[in-house]
């Protein structure tokens, strides 16, 4: 997950290092007023999405299955916690009935 998330802030901060040369040379617009740096970010975010859907899939795909087995993990967890509790509930309630 980590590794996903470092490439796709290096594909951010590649488009974000274009765009910024794009507008400081002419070749873009530049933003109004004083939003100078608020449209570079724009635009860089704006690029580098679909940039990151496509070349980014297979890890993308990786990172998902990672988060989908931890959180069957954490699902079987809680189900073990669970069942744990029934027992020691059912085990308590045995011995109050016997006394």
């Amino acid at each position: 997950m980590l590794r996903y998330t470092l490439m796709r802030l290096g594909i951010f901060v590649g488009c974000l290092v274009v765009v910024w040369g794009a507008v400081y040379s002419g070749i873009a617009p530049r933003g109004l007023g004083s939003s100078n740096g608020l449209w570079i970010v724009a635009l860089a975010l704006l690029i580098s999405a679909p940039i990151s859907l496509v070349v980014l899939r297979k890890e993308r795909d990786r990172a998902s299955v990672q988060v989908a087995q931890r959180v069957d993990r954490m699902k079987a967890n809680l189900d073990a916690n669970r069942s744990q509790e029934d027992v020691a509930d059912d085990t308590a309630r045995a011995q109050g009935q016997t006394s």
